[in-house]
């Protein structure tokens, strides 16, 4: 197996997991019928859903979560701090698309940051 498979399939999975996460945000929280559907019935599972999303969206957790893992994987030497990085890419994207701008941003740089960095010689 090449050493650069991993950063090749993560390179192929995180613009799938962008879009996926734009296809939240425009087809699940700002689509206007699911507005109607939940004041009438709010209890169904996609309202909840709907309505835990937005409080994660609200208090930033996507944002903080990418944030803590790219800042932490960033000091972690080996593997650990690279899964961590990727981590923190998983949770930053949505975070971008899902509001979270302010965080995901540094986050995704941090990440990525630590994702290129070249191994340390033992």
């Amino acid at each position: 197996m090449s050493r650069r498979l991993p950063l090749i399939l993560l390179l192929i999975a995180l613009p799938l997991w962008l879009a996926a996460s734009y296809g939240a945000r425009y087809g699940f929280m700002e689509d206007g019928s699911w507005v109607g559907i939940c004041a009438d019935e709010a209890g169904r599972w996609e309202c909840q859903l709907r309505s835990n999303l937005g409080l994660m969206i609200h208090f930033k957790v996507l944002g903080w979560v990418a944030l803590v893992a790219s800042v932490v994987a960033f000091f972690v030497p080996g593997r650990v701090g690279w899964w961590l990085a990727v981590l923190g890419m998983v949770f930053g994207l949505p975070a971008l698309a899902l509001y979270n701008t302010a965080f995901a941003v540094f986050a995704l740089v941090i990440a990525g940051l630590r994702l290129v960095r070249k191994p340390r010689a033992v």
